[in-house]
C-alpha cells in the first residue's frame, strides 16, 4: 500500500476590505480521523481525491471526487479516510448571513442531503478556493464566495430563492464600476456599495454580473491591466506599475495580466520598449 502523505494547510481570506474573515482548508489525509465536533459556521467542502467517511446526523456519509458536502452549524460530525489510499479535499467556512441572500425571507437554508452531486457548481468551488487561498484579494474574495454559496443555497436547500431581478440593473452597474475606478488603490467592499445603493449584497452582483458579463473584482482587474499598460509603455517597471494600480504585488499583477493580455507584465515591457528603439 502507498502511504499518502498528509497535509493541511491553513488560509483566511477577508470578504471586502474591512470585511468578515472567511477561513479555506486544504487537506490531504490517509490516517488522520476527526475527533467528534462542530462548527458554528456552515461546513462547505469539495473532495478532490480518494473517499471520505464523515459520521453526520446519527448515520454515516461518504464523499468521492467532484461531491460537494455541507455540514450545518452545531452539526456533531466527524471526518475520516474511507479507503487505504486516503481522500484529499478543500473546504472553507462560512458564516450562515453568507447562505441567506436570496432565499425567501432571508432564511436559513437547510441542506436534508449534506452529499450533493452538481459538478459545475463542484468546480467552481474549487477553483475559486484555489484562487483565493493563494492570492487573498478582498474584493476578489467578495465577488466570488458569496456568489456560489448563494448558489449552492438556491439550488439544494429547502429554502428556495425567489426572483432576485434588479430595477436598474444597468445604473446599477454604472455606479458600481464609477467607485471602483475612482477608488482604485483601495476599492469599497461590496457590501457597503450595496447598503449605499439600498440592495443586498446578491442583488448587487446579480445586477453587475447581468450588465457586464464578470463580477466586480474581475471587472476591476482588467481595469488595473489596462492603467497597468499603460505605465508599462511608459517604461514603468513592473512591481512599481502593480503598485501604482492597486494590485497587492507583482505576482498578482502578472496572474491577471497574463489572463487579459497572454503574455507577462515584463515580456510586454521588454516588447514595448524594443519596438520604440
Amino acid at each position: 500500500m502507498t502511504d499518502v502523505r498528509e497535509e493541511a494547510r491553513w488560509a483566511r481570506a477577508r470578504l471586502g476590505r474591512c470585511g468578515p474573515p472567511l477561513d479555506l482548508l486544504t487537506a490531504r489525509f490517509s490516517r488522520h480521523e476527526y475527533a467528534p465536533h462542530a462548527h458554528e459556521e456552515f461546513t462547505v467542502g469539495v473532495t478532490v481525491g480518494g473517499l471520505e467517511t464523515i459520521a453526520y446526523r446519527g448515520g454515516r456519509i461518504v464523499s468521492g471526487p467532484g461531491s460537494i458536502v455541507v455540514l450545518e452549524p452545531g452539526e456533531m460530525h466527524t471526518g475520516g479516510p474511507a479507503a487505504p489510499e486516503g481522500y484529499s479535499y478543500r473546504a472553507l467556512y462560512a458564516a450562515p448571513a453568507l447562505l441567506t441572500d436570496g432565499t425567501p425571507g432571508g432564511g436559513l437554508p437547510h441542506f436534508r442531503d449534506p452529499v450533493l452531486d452538481d459538478p459545475e457548481l463542484a468546480a467552481a468551488l474549487r477553483r475559486a478556493h484555489t484562487d483565493v487561498s493563494s492570492c487573498p484579494d478582498p474584493l476578489e474574495a467578495e465577488s466570488r464566495i458569496p456568489w456560489l454559496l448563494t448558489a449552492l443555497a438556491r439550488r439544494h436547500s429547502t429554502a428556495r430563492g425567489h426572483d432576485t431581478a434588479v430595477p436598474g440593473a444597468g445604473a446599477v452597474a454604472r455606479a458600481v464600476r464609477d467607485r471602483l475606478a475612482d477608488e482604485l488603490l483601495a476599492p469599497p467592499s461590496l457590501a457597503s456599495l450595496a447598503a449605499d445603493l439600498g440592495l443586498s449584497r446578491y442583488q448587487l452582483l446579480r445586477a453587475f454580473r447581468t450588465t457586464t458579463g464578470v463580477p466586480p473584482y474581475a471587472w476591476l482587474a482588467q481595469y488595473r491591466v489596462a492603467r497597468a499598460r499603460a505605465l508599462l509603455d511608459a517604461g514603468t517597471r513592473p512591481a512599481e506599475a502593480a503598485a501604482l494600480v492597486g494590485f497587492a504585488d507583482q505576482a498578482h499583477l502578472t496572474r491577471w495580466f497574463r489572463r487579459v493580455l497572454g503574455v507577462t507584465p515584463a515580456a510586454y515591457r521588454n516588447s514595448v520598449q524594443d519596438t520604440a528603439r
